[in-house]
């Protein structure tokens, strides 16, 4: 496996925000293995699964890995509509297929836009990246409760949406069409904000050689991936026809771990609250040239480096070993 680079001088500090959900699984493991990103809090939201089932997720996860900081519970519905889970991709549990470990470390007693609040406004401006993987209920909540946030964070990373594809429908991605009116918050709030959608993290897929590297590694967190990507990949195929599965929810943190893999454009968006048939599209205006930073702040990713966003993924499972 190539040799990556070692830490930079400054790691970037992220709170993740998901709903595992099998590749949530890999972004809070890559969060955590790598040495470019300090993960500071993980919150969950209802979305792959119902917040209770997200929460234990999450909690399973950082027993599997080792991660050691709080994870806090959030929104269990969307802000105005009705609930959507996604059993079909991610199945009752919300992360089937591997053996999930009984969690030893209890839910932070916050809820989770409380310690999105806290953990931003605890730190110096510029310092927190907000990566929210799942629906954007939490997110556009803090944003709401305290506002004095917005200007403090570094930048979100949200992954979700998509300039040209959809996969609930036609045209909206699951996590935005999942609570549309708070990913309109979010996008609509005056930070920066690159949207790693479907147009990207469907270039970020597991090919065997992918999964015949995870499997060599031969620790407990490669283990968990592999056992993860089998029952994924066998939903994706059954579900939404991938010969092998894209994994989305890590492209994003991979982006703040290394920005050189991937490409963005600039372009203003938006999401669609009242089609008839395209509630939930994530609407990019991609006319003309590309704004600059002064004139747009919200950017889409296009293009993914494929070997690179791999070689960061195994990367960080080689430096997490075997937890303890």
């Amino acid at each position: 496996m190539p040799t990556l680079p070692g830490p930079p001088r400054t790691r970037r500090r992220v709170l993740l925000d998901c709903d595992p959900g099998h590749d949530d699984a890999i972004a809070m493991l890559l969060a955590h293995g790598s040495p470019a990103v300090e993960l500071v809090a993980v919150t969950t939201v209802a979305g792959n699964q119902t917040l209770e089932k997200v929460t234990r997720n999450a909690l399973a996860v950082a027993e599997v890995a080792g991660i050691d900081v709080p994870v806090a519970a959030g929104c269990d519905r969307p802000l105005v509509r009705r609930r959507t889970l996604a059993p079909d991709i991610h199945g009752e549990s919300g992360m089937d297929g591997p053996v999930l470990p009984a969690p030893r470390r209890a839910v932070d007693r916050r809820h989770a836009v409380d310690l999105i609040v806290d953990t931003v406004m605890g730190a110096e401006p510029g310092e927190i990246t907000l990566v929210p993987t799942g629906p954007l209920t939490n997110v556009a909540m803090a944003a709401r409760k305290e506002p004095r946030i917005v200007p403090r964070v570094r930048e979100v990373v949200m992954m979700g949406g998509g300039y040209h594809v959809g996969n609930r429908t036609p045209v909206a991605e699951f996590n935005v069409l999942a609570d549309p009116e708070a990913a309109h918050v979010v996008l609509d709030e005056a930070w920066a904000v690159t949207m790693v959608g479907l147009d990207l993290t469907h270039q970020a897929v597991a090919t065997p050689d992918v999964r015949e590297r995870v499997a060599t590694l031969g620790t407990a967190p490669a283990r968990f991936v592999g056992d993860l990507l089998d029952f994924y990949g066998s939903t994706y195929r059954t579900a939404q026809g991938f010969l092998y599965p894209p994994v989305h929810d890590p492209c994003a943190v991979a982006y703040v771990a290394d920005p050189r893999v991937l490409t963005t454009r600039r372009a203003p968006l938006d999401v669609e609250l009242s089609g008839a048939l395209t509630t939930g599209m994530t609407v990019a205006d991609l006319r003309g040239d590309e704004p600059g930073p002064d004139e747009c702040r919200t950017q889409v990713a296009v293009t993914l480096d494929h070997a690179r966003f791999w070689d960061l993924v195994l990367d960080a499972l080689v430096r997490l070993g075997e937890p303890a």
